[in-house]
């Protein structure tokens, strides 16, 4: 059962980086009322938000938007930077999401921080550890394997309501300050809920993962 419900989480991921780059594609041709591009839209975003000091710099690359917390900047791709599209100015302003989350230190933001240089290396030898623990039979090494993965199943799980909460806030300031007209929001929910489908998968499938990785470990040791 635990290898079918692998199996169906890894289609739902594959399936939802399918759905984000198509959704972004679609709506990329469709141009907003305001004429915004996205760099003008994360602008006014952010200032009216009081983060004047938070720069906004392009990046290469599709889909490698993102905010550098460490930094304090916002980074959009080119396509994002430039276009005046419904794709271009809902990523840009979700990533202002997340520059908003952190100056009003959201809950979720400020623990996915703290815990990220931990999880930075759980992640890089839970797989060493869980695989060499079973090999040699060290069960206390897997068991050390399993708890640092754990933490980057953690890691994820506090990543979804940081990323519904950015859409929401973009969501919110998009329509309340003109960037977009009612008619647009369907657009604008397509764009970040395909975005936030990938989050969803990515965590569903980690969980299952280290479920599986638990019962073998407990049948191991009986």
């Amino acid at each position: 059962m635990i290898y079918i419900l692998l199996i169906l989480a890894f289609a739902l991921t594959i399936w939802a980086q399918f759905k984000v780059k198509g959704t972004f594609k679609k709506w990329s041709t469709v141009e907003t009322s305001s004429g915004l591009t996205g760099y003008q839209a994360a602008r006014r975003m952010l200032d009216n938000n009081g983060l004047h000091d938070v720069p906004i710099e392009p990046v290469a690359g599709a889909l490698t938007d993102h905010y550098d917390p460490i930094n304090r900047v916002v980074r959009l791709s080119e396509p994002v930077y430039y276009e005046r599209s419904i794709s271009a100015i809902s990523v840009a302003c979700h990533e202002v999401g997340h520059a908003i989350q952190h100056q009003q230190s959201y809950p979720f933001l400020v623990a996915r921080h703290k815990i990220f240089p931990i999880v930075n290396f759980a992640s890089g030898v839970a797989p060493f550890l869980i695989l060499a623990g079973f090999l040699f039979g060290a069960f206390g090494l897997a068991q050390i394997g399993v708890i640092f993965f754990a933490v980057t199943v953690i890691f994820q799980l506090i990543t979804l309501p940081v990323e519904f909460n950015a859409s929401n806030r973009a969501r919110d300031i998009m329509i309340s300050e003109g960037f977009i007209r009612t008619d647009e929001e369907r657009g604008v929910a397509k764009v970040l809920n395909s975005a936030a489908l990938t989050y969803v998968a990515a965590a569903l499938l980690s969980l299952i993962e280290l479920i599986r990785f638990v019962l073998i470990f407990t049948q191991n040791r009986e």
